[in-house]
């Protein structure tokens, strides 16, 4: 039997869905009403998968859940899973992301939080620290936010090698760390910063969102406000891809779970007009690491489109044909079970689309 996961976070909680065999969608929800959910994860290394969520209540304040059984029930730490230790006199605005590290280290799962820092946990989500030397590099203090606020929201670790370390930081750009995140340098050679007066700064560009090559762990795509790239050293230096797409402006780019140098990424007119690229509803998928893009557009709606999809809303899952799925912030959730070739829509008049996360939990 194979079973998909699908997490939908959205404005006003998380709603779950479920898929067997290759039967109907079936969705629950919402989990965490009224809570804006920015990060959800899968984890899958444990006996059962075990569901994370950053929940952000306005009452309340942020907070990580868990679930094993599928979000039929939830468990909430008593004292706050991720928060500022007192020295650094900060306080948790939001969870951005929750990414479980590899099978070398069962029990790592890493979170990105707004003030941007980066924090580990060694209980698979339970329990969190600051990792402090990323939090206390020496140009942290020149980092600026972005217009969604200063977010550390994208965490990459590396199959082949259990010590590198990759975040984005908006606006700040990439950091990397070759040694578990006990030291970190910026790695934003060739990415462009169009908005400081020295566009070609170390640091201070203003990353939307990464995403890791199948076939070579040191390949890595880039969607930056303005400009699309490709790394082919683990984010030393960066290459301009973003010739032939309508736009090179966008928030999310996804990398085919199987596929090398094939990834996703869904352009948008500008950041001052941010809605799909000339007001139509397409993907554009490269199949040669950004040499060339294809629209993709079969099943998706052909007539005027204002459906933003932001940085964390759309994802592949990891069955063969590959999911891949976008929710935006119309409150639509599509998926394709063919590689990007078809789209269907799952789901409609959602709250805002905010994070979308799937994996295969069932053989």
């Amino acid at each position: 039997m194979t079973e998909l996961l699908l997490l939908v976070g959205t404005r006003k909680g998380l709603f779950i869905g479920r898929r067997n065999n290759g039967g109907p969608w079936e969705f629950g929800g919402p989990h965490f009403n009224a809570q804006a959910v920015y990060a959800a994860a899968v984890d899958r290394r444990g006996p059962v998968p075990r569901i994370l969520v950053g929940g952000d209540s306005s009452h309340w304040g942020p907070s990580v859940f868990t679930s094993d059984d599928l979000g039929a029930t939830w468990q909430e730490p008593a004292r706050p899973a991720v928060r500022f230790p007192g020295d650094t006199g900060a306080s948790l605005e939001r969870v951005w992301q929750l990414h479980p590290a590899g099978p070398e280290a069962p029990d790592v799962v890493y979170a990105g939080t707004e003030p941007a820092a980066l924090f580990r946990s060694a209980d698979r989500g339970e329990s969190f620290e600051l990792v402090r030397p990323l939090w206390e590099h020496p140009s942290r203090r020149d980092w600026a936010p972005g217009g969604g606020g200063e977010g550390l929201h994208t965490v990459l670790t590396d199959p082949a090698d259990p010590g590198a370390l990759t975040v984005a930081v908006s606006a700040a750009g990439v950091f990397r760390s070759t040694d578990g995140g006990a030291a970190w340098s910026p790695s934003n050679s060739g990415v462009s910063a169009v908005f400081l007066p020295d566009p070609q700064p170390e640091f201070g560009q203003c990353v939307h969102k990464l995403a890791r090559d199948a076939g070579d762990p040191r390949r890595l795509y880039l969607q930056n406000h303005w400009g699309v790239y490709r790394s082919d050293d683990g984010g030393r230096a960066w290459t301009d891809i973003g010739a032939g797409l309508p736009s090179d402006f966008g928030f999310a780019v996804a990398a085919h779970p199987h596929r090398p140098d094939t990834a996703y990424v869904f352009p948008l007119n500008a950041d001052s007009d941010r809605v799909p690229a000339g007001h139509r509803c397409r993907v554009f998928r490269t199949s040669d690491a950004g040499a060339t893009w294809e629209p993709l557009t079969s099943g998706l709606p052909s007539g005027d489109h204002y459906g933003t999809v932001l940085r964390d809303a759309m994802c592949t899952d990891d069955a063969d044909p590959a999911g891949v799925y976008f929710g935006n912030r119309n409150g639509e959730l599509y998926a394709s079970a063919d590689d990007g070739d078809s789209w269907r829509l799952l789901a409609e008049h959602l709250p805002d689309v905010l994070c979308v996360r799937a994996a295969v939990i069932g053989h």
